[in-house]
């Protein structure tokens, strides 16, 4: 593959905002051209999930295009439900891998908080088998089972999958950006409401706004795209062969893992998606960070904390940092990015070289692994 380089990112506070989503899109985009030095873009690509229903706004991309002054500038939007954002980046480097273009700015983001928040269930719910829906599952329904039988088939307590969320909130609190910037205990986490037996309220990601982007280019800069993979699965959760592991991401970075040329032993840091917390310990097996049944040991021993091994997470996740739905692929990407160039602030990991972000469509139907290597 030619090389795609990350010449510019940026991103919005994540949470309870008040500018409406172009205004977000914007202001993320504005910063990644300006970080990137770049004031015409050859490509604008947009991820959102469901802007139609949850601001009422369609044919986004050159709605946005025109919003930011570049009208005339090629635009197009990409949508795979959760996963909108890592999609629009892997768009937008194919169309550079291609020779379509130069230059391209990625800006993935979504307003979700206007909604009242069965709305915005409701709206998440369409991307459930329809079957299923029929019969009145819910997405942390769903979420719910797969976390029983994987806490059932590694002989898991509530107290260690409480201390997902906790580190993650720790991260979070160091992350100015970020939906939550307050550290949690396990008592919390325990104490916190039910929402679907057996994942309670500190265990599932909020409902946020918040726009990202990032600008990418053949022109050779300090952060390479090394590796993309996509994977997909049955939609419907009793079509699939295991519940314990999600196909989609393993598949994904196969071909992530394969694209790089390197293994998950590579990795220095990873941003995994976390909407649902227990998701946290599954993705990493999934991506060979951990072995099967193992990825809890690695949280116990500290592995996966800031100053461990292998941090995870060090934006805080989808559970602190926040998920407006269509930017969070492409946040993870960002925060990647500023790991790498050493710009993470207190957050900042150990120096590395290497880093891995992994996104979830649907309830994991359509996962992005993306591969980031400081040239």
């Amino acid at each position: 593959m030619p090389g795609i380089y990350v010449a510019g990112v940026g991103c919005t506070r994540f949470g309870r905002l008040e500018a409406p989503l172009l205004a977000l899109l914007a202001e993320a985009a504005q910063q990644a051209l300006t970080d990137a030095g770049i004031e015409e873009p050859d490509l604008i690509v947009v991820g959102t999930m469901n802007p139609e229903e949850f601001t009422g706004d369609g044919t986004l991309a050159p709605l946005f295009a025109s919003f930011l002054g570049r009208a005339h500038t090629p635009a197009f939007r990409v949508e795979t439900g959760t996963s909108s954002g890592a999609a629009a980046f892997f768009a937008a480097a194919s169309a550079i891998a291609g020779g379509f273009a130069r230059t391209a700015l990625v800006v993935a983001g979504e307003k979700m908080t206007g909604l009242a928040t069965p709305r915005v269930a409701e709206i998440l719910s369409r991307m459930i088998d329809p079957t299923e829906r029929r019969y009145g599952a819910t997405m942390p329904a769903l979420a719910a089972i797969v976390t029983r039988a994987y806490a059932r088939a590694h002989h898991l307590d509530p107290e260690d999958l409480a201390l997902i969320p906790v580190k993650n909130h720790r991260n979070g609190a160091r992350n100015p950006l970020a939906h939550f910037q307050a550290e949690i205990t396990v008592e919390d986490v325990l104490g916190s409401r039910l929402i679907a037996d057996p994942l309670r309220l500190y265990e599932v990601c909020p409902i946020s706004d918040g726009a990202a982007a990032t600008v990418l280019t053949a022109e050779r800069r300090p952060v390479r795209v090394a590796g993309m993979g996509q994977g997909s699965d049955h939609v419907a959760l009793r079509h699939r062969r295991s519940l314990t592991s999600f196909r989609a991401t393993q598949e994904a970075a196969r071909r992530a893992y394969a694209m790089a040329g390197l293994g998950p032993k590579a990795i220095q840091v990873a941003e995994v998606h976390d909407a649902f917390t227990p998701f946290e310990l599954i993705n990493m097996e999934d991506l060979g960070l951990a072995e099967a049944g193992k990825a809890v040991r690695a949280l116990l021993n500290g592995e996966t904390a800031l100053e461990g091994r292998l941090p995870v997470n060090p934006s805080g996740g989808l559970k602190a940092r926040g998920h407006p739905v269509g930017a969070s692929g492409l946040a993870q990407i960002v925060e990647i990015v500023w790991q790498l160039r050493g710009q993470a602030g207190s957050r900042q990991v150990r120096e590395s070289r290497v880093g891995l972000a992994q996104s979830i469509g649907g309830l994991s139907s359509v996962n992005w692994v993306t591969i980031l290597a400081r040239d």
